[in-house]
This record gives C-alpha cells, structure tokens and sequence, in this order.
C-alpha cells in the first residue's frame, strides 16, 4: 500500500547541494574571471602599447636629429638661423618628453623621447660636442617648437 505524500526514495538534501554546487562554480568562474582581466591589461594591452610608443618615439627623435643636423649643415659663421619644428601632439593618447644633451660617453649628443617607462634614445648624428654651441635642450610633445642656432652661442 502506498502512502500519499511520503516517498522514502526522495531525498531533501539534493536541493541544498544544488545549490551549494551552483554557488561553488560560479565563485570559481568569478575569481578566474577577475584574474583574466587583470591579466589582460596588463598583458595584451599595456604590452602592444608600449611598443607601439617605442617605435613612434623612435621616429619622433629620428624627425629632430635631422631637423638639427639640417640647421647646422647651412648654419652661417655669423649669424643666426631658426626653424620650427612640430611634434606630434600624443603618441598613444598621453604625451611626452624631448631631451636633448651629451650621451653617456660624453663624447656624441644624445635625444631622448620618453614617457613614464618608455624610452627611445637616439644619437644625434654629424654635431660634435666639441664643438661651440653644442646642441642641447628640452621640449614636450605638441605645439611649434623652435630650433634656433647662433654662431657666438647662447
């Protein structure tokens, strides 16, 4: 005889660990997936940029040691001569930093574009630092910058 109601082949507990399975997965899923985005920023995003920004820096430098070897190639003996150079107003959406000064051999002149860890440094070609009005100076991205000469030095 059957009994209505009563089952003694159902179990009450299997509700419970449902849901305690359910809850346990989705912590792990949560936890991994919070890991993978700090993962991918740092890895997939950061990384590319980076290098992105070297390269640009690299050709940023590249564009001012030619402007300046330009200016002293038709520099006069006396005199002075100007340009104006511009600079890329941001290399990935933040700017920058020009420097231009002796290198660390002290014996060639040195640019450096940089922004927070990035860095491009590259020699300035064809101006000794011997020589009177060696160049040096510093800028930041944007704008009209000038490149200026004077054979009796600033």
């Amino acid at each position: 005889m059957m009994r209505t109601g009563h089952h003694r082949d159902y179990c009450h507990e299997s509700g419970v660990a449902n849901l305690l399975e359910y809850l346990m997965v989705s912590g792990v899923l949560m936890i991994l997936f919070v890991v993978m985005l700090l993962l991918v920023n740092a890895n997939i995003m950061v990384g590319p940029a980076n290098t992105l920004s070297y390269y640009a820096f690299t050709d940023i430098g590249n564009g001012v040691s030619t402007r300046i070897v330009d200016v002293y190639s038709i520099a006069p003996q006396n005199g002075t001569i100007t340009t104006n150079l511009d600079l890329p107003e941001d290399v990935g959406e933040q700017g920058y930093f020009v420097e231009i000064g002796p290198s660390e051999n002290l014996n060639d002149q040195n640019i450096e574009v940089w922004r927070d860890t990035v860095s491009s440094n590259i020699s300035l070609a064809g101006i000794d630092l011997t020589q009177q009005g060696a160049a040096i100076g510093n800028t930041t991205s944007g704008g009209i910058n000038t490149i200026s000469y004077d054979s009796n030095g600033f």
